[in-house]
């Protein structure tokens, strides 16, 4: 028996109290329910189109996360460093007609070896979507310094695939967070999915350098600057995963930067999956 996404993401729910004492409350956490999500969210993920990402759905579960984000049709989704548009080819036929689509890259401030990376990709990223030929949500992309004032307060979601070490390394992550708060509604949804390290890493490899981060620090960072812990998640978690690779989470799959043919027996990422609300 196949059981429906929503309520595998239901499942999958940890509510998270305001002293971050752990339990188990599928009931407190208000998943999406409308009638057409799964539906059309399945829709989405068997199209053809989609035949060379398939093959990561595995590891990414892209139907149970996005229901854990409570992301709908209709909405104005933000995708922070949508970088290969794996996810942009989910959300834009998700979202539909009535949707929008921005991809949103990190302004890199003074640092100059960001910038060297991160100049540019606001102008290349609707280019490479049209690419894609997807239909549905329009997709507009730009750099958070330059992003439209009449954007900010309309978005229903924020969304961060495995990209917050970036913003950490580089020493933006405070500046980004601030803006991603000033662009959601007032009943608006940050999620966050992150490589993660394990709970007693040294610092030293978790500063974003090795691509995890501690859970609890992410946490008290995002929570540092205006929102509030609303749950978490195990779907994105792989106990495989021993987290201290000397090269960082790049040597596992779909990268195996070192080459090493056992690490693809371990699989993606275990990555922890964060659901925050928007304070006052």
């Amino acid at each position: 028996m196949r059981i429906p996404v929503l309520c595998l993401a239901a499942l999958a729910v940890v509510s998270i109290p305001a002293a971050h004492a752990e339990e188990i409350s599928p009931a407190s956490s208000k998943i999406s329910t409308c009638a057409d999500c799964e539906g059309k969210l399945q829709q989405v993920l068997a199209h053809p189109r989609r035949a060379a990402d398939r093959g990561r759905d595995e590891f990414r579960h892209p139907a149970e996360t996005l229901a854990f984000f409570r992301v709908e049709p209709g909405m104005t989704v933000v995708d922070i460093m949508p970088s290969g548009g794996w996810f942009t080819r989910v959300l834009v036929p998700y979202l539909g007609e009535k949707g929008r689509y921005i991809g949103l890259n990190p302004d890199p401030g003074d640092n100059q070896q960001f910038a060297a990376y991160a100049g540019g990709l606001a102008e290349k990223f609707p280019l490479q979507a049209a690419k894609w030929d997807l239909a549905g949500a329009p997709v507009s992309a730009y750099n958070t310094d330059g992003l439209p004032t009449d954007v900010k307060g309309t978005v229903d979601r924020v969304l961060v695939f495995r990209s917050m070490h970036t913003l950490a390394r580089n020493g933006i992550a405070g500046p980004e967070l601030q803006a991603m708060h000033q662009l959601l509604k007032a009943d608006g949804l940050l999620g966050i999915e992150q490589h993660r390290a394990k709970a007693d890493a040294p610092d030293a490899y978790v500063d974003g350098s090795k691509g995890y981060m501690r859970q609890k620090d992410v946490i008290a960072l995002v929570e540092k600057h205006g929102f509030e812990l609303v749950g978490t998640s195990e779907i994105n978690a792989n106990p495989k995963d021993t987290a201290d690779h000397p090269a960082g989470v790049w040597e596992l799959p779909p990268n195996l930067r070192t080459k090493r043919e056992e690490l693809k027996a371990v699989g993606e990422s275990d990555r922890m999956t964060l659901l925050f609300r928007k304070r006052p």
